[in-house]
């Protein structure tokens, strides 16, 4: 029995020292030995930067930027003791005429005859640009804004140079890959000529604050100053423009890349601006209420608050429609559908996909070219004499409307113009919300247009009140530049 007992207390010692060693043999294998296989090129050369340095510099220019201040911009603490003194006011003399400094940026030279790429935030603005060569040069060239395009945020500016300048050769961000070595050229804090280095952190950013189109992402240090100069890649190709930096951390700097430069570039020399896609109407965005009775998530698409006379009217498109697509492209919300346009060629044919009553439709839209500004302001004003049918809905008493606490009516012209609202709408408007009332508590205001109750399309001031029901109602209206939603009980 003794026996039997030994040989089985050494059969398990076997086989407990067999099991650890097959889990540690199986643990081993689970970690990776060998180092994965990079495909190198050449050492770096030692002095690559300093070559860098050489060829890029002469290139890079120091922008500075003033404005002219129009009229008394402060009134001296010395005039006010002599006021007082003498007991009558006495009149300063006007400062117009005198630029004042606002601001440092960074440049770089294209073309032998004076053509500058720059950020068109450094000289957005200014009423002086002075451009500086060299670190040391006492020489300031007057600049020219030539061109310039806030979505892209570029500017090209021109000189008259009385030597011949050296000029930046533009690159393919495109072919360009995260982990490069790159190099960053500005005017960081007014200290001229500058230059860091890093890598390419990132392709690709789209960072709304900032900029409308993806961006590089870089470690090489970026200051204030440091926009508008060049950001050059190992072999000496600008390969993005110094934009921005995120605040909150050290190494995050942002380029724009050249690519999208170069697309821009004719076309901002020949007509100083870009031509820019164009619907011809106001969007808005739906609140967190509507999106959820509508059954939205993220992709909330943009609401059209006004359609003016544009390719949004002639494509069909009415006040209130939601646009949840455009060429393809689902919209999160009218940020996106408003770049999305802006980006199209004029002329270019899209479909869109709206929801309108609950139903979902597609439209055909021929994207026109955005007209400037003057021209905009005369569409969009209101013909103030235009004939008016509807009259006012008096406040009836309702059962329903009076345990709500407000009054609707129909939309009419004195309405519309008391509320802000556009004339094309012709839905009902809450014009009463009486305090603490059952109206007040879930959101209604004043102002709000009625677009839908309990899944009915609403159209006027009867067809609101006999819609509602005792119980549950879902009610969505229009206001101010979206849509909201509340869903509510009537006892």
């Amino acid at each position: 029995m003794t026996k039997k007992i030994t040989l089985t207390t050494t059969t398990l010692l076997i086989l407990i020292i067999f099991f650890i060693f097959n889990s540690q043999k199986t643990s081993a294998q689970l970690f990776q030995k060998t180092a994965p296989i990079l495909k190198l090129s050449d050492p770096m050369p030692a002095n690559l930067f300093v070559e860098l340095g050489k060829a890029i510099n002469p290139a890079v220019v120091n922008i500075s930027t003033s404005v002219i201040p129009k009229g008394r911009q402060y009134r001296d603490p010395m005039l006010e003791m002599m006021e007082q003194f003498y007991g009558q006011q006495i009149q300063p003399q006007q400062q117009n005429g005198k630029p004042r400094r606002m601001g440092l940026g960074t440049g770089f030279i294209i073309r032998e005859d004076g053509l500058i790429v720059t950020n068109a935030h450094v000289v957005h603005g200014a009423d002086l640009i002075e451009i500086q060569l060299t670190e040391n040069s006492e020489k300031q060239y007057t600049a020219t804004v030539i061109g310039s395009d806030e979505r892209t945020d570029i500017a090209l500016l021109k000189i008259k140079p009385d030597t011949k300048l050296t000029v930046a050769a533009l690159g393919n961000s495109d072919a360009t890959e995260v982990g490069e070595w790159v190099a960053a050229f500005g005017n960081p804090y007014g200290h001229g000529h500058s230059m860091s280095k890093g890598i390419i952190s990132s392709k690709g950013r789209e960072i709304e604050e900032i900029n409308r189109i993806p961006l590089l992402q870089t470690d090489a240090s970026i200051n204030p100053g440091n926009s508008g100069g060049p950001l050059v890649n190992s072999k000496g190709f600008v390969i993005g423009v110094n934009s921005a930096i995120d605040a909150r951390a050290q190494g995050i700097g942002f380029a724009i890349p050249i690519d999208e430069v170069k697309k821009i570039i004719q076309q901002l020399e020949q007509r100083g601006s870009i031509r820019k896609g164009y619907l011809g109407v106001v969007l808005g965005d739906i609140d967190d209420q509507g999106a959820l009775q509508l059954g939205m998530d993220e992709f909330r698409g943009a609401v059209v608050i006004e359609v003016g006379d544009g390719p949004g009217r002639i494509a069909g498109l009415k006040p209130y429609d939601i646009i949840t697509e455009f060429n393809g492209k689902k919209l999160k919300f009218s940020r996106d559908l408003i770049d999305q346009v802006t980006a199209t060629e004029p002329n270019t044919k899209v479909k869109i996909k709206i929801i309108r009553n609950e139903k979902t439709k597609i439209l055909d839209l021929t994207v026109a070219e955005r007209p400037d500004e003057k021209q905009l302001a005369k569409q969009r004003a209101v013909d103030m004499n235009a004939p008016d049918k509807a009259k006012s809905t008096k406040k009836t008493p309702h059962n329903l409307t009076e345990k709500l606490g407000l009054n609707i009516e129909d939309s009419t012209k004195q309405i519309r113009q008391q509320f802000n609202i556009n004339d094309e709408v012709k839905n009902p408007v809450v014009t009463e919300v009486d305090r603490d009332s059952l109206a007040s508590r879930v959101g209604l205001r004043v102002g709000d247009v009625i677009l839908n109750i309990n899944g009915k399309e609403i159209k006027s001031a009867k067809d609101a009140i006999d819609t509602l029901k005792k119980g549950t109602n879902n009610l969505r209206v229009a206001r101010g530049r979206g849509l909201s939603a509340m869903t509510f009980d009537i006892p």
